[in-house]
């Protein structure tokens, strides 16, 4: 009996959130994984020829089953595969990008190891929010297939690292120590050649052979102490790691204090020179405050909205663009040349640019002069989970109606709201320069809570006493 890819899609439970397909992987049958295999297929068939597919994952143990099967569909359907294993992410949408090839990554990026995901790229990029809708609504029947998966090949390893290497001079990292945090990031084999390639020692910590799901909005008490603790151990001079697929990076000056993502993103496009910027509303007004871009464009949060913005800024203007995310996640949507170097597009979220770009900022000087540089405004970040979406939905729009009474309920009965910013969730402006903004996560069960105030120990505060009160909120059964 025929059944069309719309229809397997829509029963599955897997849906898209703001970057990617995710699901449990319970959810990602066989079935499952070659409706949305296919389905992509067909949306690109409608526009174009299509006669080959890269494919790679990350380290969760669950990828490589995934992958064979979305490999065994495009095989039914014509489509050659070209599998490039544990890879990060960019390094695929990179090199489908220079092969004019569509790419699917196997990945749940930073969410816990029982859940996995997909992220589809054109040969052009990631994908749109039109081309999510057309997957999801592709009426075509699904084609019998079996899973298989072609042998590994390291290519388009070996062209992320020639991206940097040839990029940036030889001798840039000079003197520099680095420590790279590879727990299970997909990226784990390719950094250590990176940097060593760039002129730093290098020293990797902290591997695993289980998946270790890491959040770069949410860093753990843990691995903050273990920076620290790494840094006086060791002497580096900063401390590198990334998020699961590699496309959000962590980076930890020479204290072993990991910055936060929306300030390494800032830090990256002053070094890159980038004039028009976009960004998620969740980022730190610092930005605006730093008086170093001409144009800046706020979206909601997920890297399919910055990118859309990144396409006004390439129909409109012919200066440098770039965009990133409060995770840290570097998008750069333009072509640049510094001293006669050429760096190309890579308009999706990459971990090593930002990095590499701050660390050559730096120069001689340690990283936390720079971050002390800048307007001083600071954000903080932490969520709840296993929050069913409905209760989260129901808790914005009380808040959106009601707001001063969210702030009572939240524990801050001196507060008062003195605008509001609804593109996404709900962000509370308050009349002494404080924000909080709540948001349901869009890949997973959470609630995320970030805040933004004129000091860390402020900031973390205004997070650690939101969430006290949410967890009040939803006990009661609102």
């Amino acid at each position: 009996m025929s059944v069309t890819l719309s229809d397997v899609i829509s029963r599955s439970n897997v849906q898209f959130g703001t970057s990617g397909a995710r699901g449990l992987v319970t959810d990602f049958t066989g079935q499952v994984c070659a409706a949305f295999t296919q389905s992509f297929l067909h949306v690109l068939l409608q526009r174009q020829t299509v006669t080959k597919l890269a494919l790679a994952i990350d380290n969760r143990p669950s990828s490589a089953e995934i992958a064979s099967a979305c490999a065994g569909a495009a095989k039914a359907l014509g489509v050659k595969v070209h599998y490039y294993g544990v890879l990060p992410t960019p390094a695929l949408a990179y090199f489908s990008m220079q092969h004019n090839m569509p790419a699917i990554m196997v990945t749940g990026s930073h969410i816990p190891f029982d859940r996995n995901g997909l992220k589809f790229y054109r040969p052009e990029g990631e994908i749109t929010k039109q081309d999510e809708h057309a997957i999801l609504h592709c009426e075509a029947e699904l084609t019998h297939s079996a899973p298989f998966l072609p042998e590994a090949d390291n290519s388009a390893a070996s062209l992320y690292v020639k991206r940097y290497t040839n990029f940036y001079p030889n001798q840039l990292l000079s003197g520099k120590h680095i420590g790279i945090y590879q727990h299970s990031s997909s990226g784990r084999e390719l950094y250590p050649r990176i940097f060593q390639a760039l002129g730093a020692k290098v020293t990797c910590i902290g591997r695993t052979d289980t998946f270790v799901a890491i959040d770069t909005e949410a860093v753990s008490q843990e691995d903050k102490a273990r920076a620290q603790a790494w840094s006086e151990q060791y002497g580096f001079d900063a401390i590198f790691s990334t998020d699961g697929d590699g496309d959000r990076p962590l980076l930890a000056d020479e204290k072993g204090n990991w910055l936060r993502g929306d300030i390494v993103g800032l830090l990256c496009a002053k070094a890159l020179g980038i004039n028009a910027l976009a960004v998620p509303v969740n980022c730190n007004t610092a930005i605006e405050l730093s008086g170093e871009f001409n144009h800046i464009r706020r979206t909601q949060i997920g890297s399919p909205y910055v990118l859309a913005a990144l396409q006004q800024f390439a129909d409109d203007n012919d200066e440098p663009f770039a965009g990133f995310e409060a995770n840290g996640g570097f998008l750069l949507g333009s072509n640049i040349n510094i001293a006669n170097r050429y760096l190309k597009a890579l308009p999706t979220r990459d971990a090593v640019l930002p990095v590499l770009a701050i660390l050559a900022l730096a120069a001689a000087n340690p990283l936390s002069v720079l971050s002390t540089n800048l307007p001083q405004r600071f954000t903080a970040s932490d969520r709840l989970q296993q929050v069913a979406m409905n209760k989260s939905k129901m808790l914005i729009a009380d808040a959106r109606q009601q707001p001063d009474v969210l702030l009572r309920q939240l524990g801050f009965a001196n507060k008062r709201v003195s605008s509001l910013n609804l593109t996404d969730g709900v962000r509370l402006i308050c009349d002494d320069g404080d924000i909080i903004h709540l948001r349901p996560s869009g890949n997973a069960p959470e609630l995320r809570c970030y805040a933004e105030s004129n000091s860390v120990t402020k900031t973390e505060s205004l997070v650690a006493t939101a969430l006290q009160g949410l967890t009040k909120l939803l006990n009661s059964g609102i």
